[in-house]
């Protein structure tokens, strides 16, 4: 199996060098991706995006994405415009994740609107076609929607290479739309969507992609499991939102089952303690045991 791994780490503002220093061993180490939270309205938490700038003008291999874009607070033509100038910058390594938006009363004391779950969803349709819109260099985006609208705006400049468009989508007809539209699915961490959860969504998002007459092995399917890599075996089922905290050998087995049983094909980390040592268990004896399962 074609699997991916990576690793989440939150932009905090008195943590910006150990931020920098992780990404840094992450790409030594060969880890796949790092996702970036995005939440512009906490005040403790740096700009994001100019946290993934720095962070790809740190490294050579790694792949970095906003974990997800807070799209009610990014105006999806800018969007479209630095995803394309990130991607150029790093010779093709940024990947776009969005959400429709949540923490509604936060959004709106930035400056945000405030939508219902049906508009969040039409906003993130919208705001999909004006940025492939925009990724079309030669051409005049227009996209007219009841939120996001471009009338005419030039487009480009091209990423340099497909950058995906991830969705963090939760309800059902967000699902749906994942399976419709996206390039992949980001599964919310099981604080937004329980674990036991996820397999019903899996079903969900390739119904959605077969009746759009996708193939659903065409769509990304990226776990993200919070906890700590132990040197004592913990509980290993899945259940509701309580972290994993248990051996690499436990860890590994999770994986495997997540990849052969719900059909994921990446998994990114969230430890509860981002360390360098958390960070190299991941990378040394967590990922080798997943992928030697699979040799």
């Amino acid at each position: 199996m074609n699997l991916r791994f990576g690793i989440q780490l939150a932009p905090t503002v008195t943590e910006l060098p150990q931020l920098r220093a992780l990404a840094r061993t992450a790409d030594r180490e060969g880890l796949d991706l790092l996702g970036i939270q995005d939440h512009p309205y906490a005040g403790g938490l740096a700009d994001t995006f100019a946290v993934i700038a720095t962070v790809l003008a740190e490294t050579e291999r790694l792949r970095v994405f906003p974990d997800v874009a807070s799209l009610p607070l990014r105006g999806p033509a800018m969007l479209g415009k630095q995803a394309a100038t990130l991607d150029l910058l790093s010779g093709g390594r940024f990947e776009l994740a969005l959400g429709a938006g949540a923490f509604w009363p936060a959004i709106a004391a930035m400056g945000g609107p405030t939508r219902t779950n049906p508009e969040a969803l039409q906003a993130l349709e919208e705001a999909t076609r004006i940025i492939r819109a925009m990724w079309r260099p030669g051409t005049k985006a227009k996209v007219e929607g009841a939120h996001y609208s471009v009338t005419g705006v030039q487009s480009g400049p091209a990423p340099a290479h497909p950058v995906g468009i991830w969705f963090g989508s939760v309800g059902p007809k967000a699902n749906v739309l994942t399976g419709r539209i996206a390039d992949g699915w980001a599964a919310p961490i099981p604080h937004y969507l329980p674990y036991e959860k996820w397999q019903p969504t899996q079903a969900i998002i390739s119904a959605a992609a077969i009746d759009a007459g996708r193939n659903p092995a065409d769509i990304t399917r990226m776990a993200q499991l919070v906890g700590t890599i132990t040197d004592t075996p913990g509980p290993v089922t899945l259940r509701g939102e309580t972290p994993i905290r248990t051996t690499a050998a436990d860890w590994s087995r999770i994986l495997v089952d997540l990849a052969t049983e719900s059909a994921f094909d990446t998994f990114v980390y969230w430890p509860e303690s981002p360390t360098e040592t958390q960070l190299r268990r991941w990378t040394t004896e967590v990922i080798p045991a997943t992928r030697a399962h699979f040799a």
